[in-house]
């Protein structure tokens, strides 16, 4: 967060943050209620339409209060990792580095890196369901209209959205906060003013209504649930982007601007169904776009529908580059091109690859699925199951960093668990439906993660083990066999400890060394950004060489170059322009005795081959790049 003039008064900076909170935490949940209620009311039992939509508004009511408010913002929300939020965060906090030593990737790690991935399925989806359940409004004052004219449209919209992404969201962010707080207040003032024509809608805030819905209709609980989770799509996204903007301006905007919005327009959906009982039996029905009267008022609240789709689907689009970066960071990735968009904000990245990804997962199930209802039938799994994997770790930071009993963990965790699961468990029957979109998506992506991270755990084992690590660099360097000759060379190892292969290969084959030696290791902290204090550690090994570690956060991207000009500035003699960097090039060849499946290795060979090469992630010209091979057997 950046520093703040002090002129400008604490009301303003409060103000400005909330909106901020607004913009881009709660877009998602925001844009719900474009399908939600028709979903519901899909799915409704044979009841009385009184009593139907009753339930269903004390269901959503109590859904969005016992998630968000209770579990996210009283608890989740507080489990921060230096301020920073989301999955990561918590497989930073739940990890104890006593007991999980060398112990690999165990089941707890692996059950957090699925929840990881099926917020990629969550990032393809949401922009599809928003955009497509958004232009579908047209119909309202278009009845002609066909549906595959409202797919090209949001195909268009999705196109558009996607391309501009390389440009950054700089300047278009700042319309995000005062267009969903305009979104919010509209979605309150229209629920409102339908709630003065059907009262009776707030008996829903019994919870009975809901209770006897489920309980009188047990066959319609997995269909009803199914469709009542979409009321907190985007809930995750509170704790994901906390770090952005503090747990309180969060809490601010739900309690202050977003909840009250929310509950209003179902509220008020709710009591227009009830008004208009001849328009409900349609089997178009979108209760949503008819709240606004016919006319300009309804083609602008379309038009407004459309934005706040964009802003949503945005948000995601960033989380998911931001998410891509931290499991890079933490070596569960596979290194990819990450460009900056803006100078001034370390967080604002392009990650090409995801984008393009992205783009043709979305606008793929668009033009597959052509509705919004029904691809709402894929919505709800990945939710739902990243919700659950998020109480499991939770559990482990209660008991692993805050040190409370197993009753009280148990308790509280076991109780989000039989939420979160219960959710889970009714969204499984969309799995025909498409329910097996995410999923797959999640499968490949965790298949990925895994591999990754247990291929870079065997080469490092395979490398920097045995007699190589043992060997003294000084007795190296000063041996008369060895010719030093004037420049300076910087080695880039893994690890912090040991000779590096490269340095005995250029010795073989050069019988020469540098003066100058530094031998660089880039360390990933399981924090999310690390202190300038903290940021380089140096130490002389002797005879002109030099030891230097590294150290960054999980949502920093290393800078070997700033790296290098700290090492010249505590007097090593280097020339930041004539330096030689050594790298290795790993050559992976399969057959081996590594702990891996076959899949695995090859899977492994193929990601080593087409990641982005270290040099390319460091940002290091070219020029001043030697590559050694080093072949190595998984």
């Amino acid at each position: 967060m950046q520093d703040t003039p002090a002129s400008v008064p604490k009301t303003a900076i409060h103000a400005g943050l909330c909106l901020g909170a607004l913009g881009v935490v709660f877009g998602d949940i925001g844009t719900s209620p474009l399908y939600t209620m028709r979903e519901c009311l899909s799915h409704l039992p044979a009841v009385s339409r009184e009593d139907g939509v009753l339930g269903i508004l004390s269901l959503m009511f109590w859904t969005l209060t016992f998630i968000v408010s209770f579990k996210y913002l009283c608890y989740v929300t507080k489990a921060d990792n230096r301020g920073e939020g989301g999955i990561f965060a918590l497989l930073a906090l739940s990890h104890d580095r006593k007991t999980d030593r060398n112990k690999g990737l165990g089941l707890t790690a692996v059950i957090i890196l699925f929840g990881a991935a099926l917020l990629y399925g969550d990032g393809v989806i949401t922009p599809a369901i928003s955009v497509l359940s958004a232009a579908e409004g047209f119909k309202s004052f278009a009845p002609g209209l066909k549906q595959h004219t409202i797919v090209i449209m949001a195909v268009v919209i999705l196109g558009a959205l996607f391309y501009i992404q390389s440009r950054g969201t700089r300047t278009i962010g700042r319309i995000f906060g005062p267009v969903m707080l305009a979104w919010f207040v509209t979605l309150g003032v229209l629920g409102g003013w339908q709630i003065c024509r059907a009262p009776e809608v707030v008996l829903a805030l019994n919870p009975a209504y809901g209770f006897h819905l489920l309980a009188d209709h047990p066959l319609s609980i997995g269909a009803m649930l199914g469709a009542i989770v979409l009321t907190v799509t985007g809930a995750e996204a509170l704790y994901a982007d906390m770090g952005h903007f503090g747990r309180r301006y969060i809490a601010w905007a739900w309690y202050g601007i977003a909840c009250p919005g929310l509950l209003l327009n179902y509220f008020g959906q709710g009591a227009y169904t009830l008004t208009h009982p001849a328009e409900a039996a349609t089997p178009d029905f979108n209760p949503f776009f008819e709240l606004a009267p016919s006319g300009p008022l309804q083609l602008a609240l379309v038009l407004l529908s459309i934005l706040a789709a964009i802003i949503a689907s945005q948000a995601l689009i960033s989380g998911t580059f931001s998410l891509t970066r931290q499991a890079i960071q933490l070596g569960y990735f596979p290194r990819l091109k990450v460009l900056h968009t803006n100078a001034a904000l370390e967080g604002q990245i392009y990650i090409p690859l995801v984008n393009w990804a992205l783009a043709i997962g979305s606008i793929w199930i668009v033009i597959g699925f052509k509705s919004s209802d029904a691809l709402a039938s894929a919505y709800g799994i990945a939710v739902t199951g990243t919700m659950a994997v998020t109480s499991l770790a939770f559990y482990h930071v209660t008991r692993r960093r805050w040190n409370w009993s197993w009753a009280k963990a148990g308790a509280l965790c076991g109780l989000f668990l039989v939420v979160d699961l219960t959710l889970f468990g009714a969204n499984l029957h969309k799995i025909e439906d498409g329910g097996w979109l995410p999923i797959g998506m999640a499968a490949a992506v965790l298949a990925i993660m895994h591999t990754w991270k247990s291929g870079r755990n065997e080469i490092q084992e395979k490398i920097y083990s045995g007699a190589v690590a043992e060997l003294e660099l000084s007795s190296i360097a000063k041996s008369k066999s060895i010719v030093r000759v004037p420049g300076s060379a910087v080695f880039m190892v893994g690890t912090p400890k040991g000779t590096p292969l490269a340095l005995l290969h250029h010795l073989k084959a050069n019988k020469c060394l540098q003066k100058t030696v530094v031998l660089l290791t880039i360390l990933t902290d399981e924090v999310p950004t690390i202190n300038d204090e903290e940021r380089m550690t140096l130490e002389c090994l002797g005879e002109g060489v030099w030891r230097a570690v590294g150290r960054y956060g999980y949502m920093e991207s290393p800078n070997v170059s700033q790296l290098v000009q700290r090492i010249q500035a505590q007097g090593v003699i280097t020339n930041s322009q004539g330096t030689t960097y050594y790298f290795n090039r790993e050559m992976i060849i399969t057959g081996g005795n590594a702990r891996m499946f076959n899949w695995q290795k090859n899977l492994y060979s193929f990601l080593s081959r087409n990641a982005r090469p270290v040099k390319d992630y460091y940002n290091i010209i070219p020029t001043q790049i030697i590559e050694i091979g080093l072949p190595v057997q998984l």
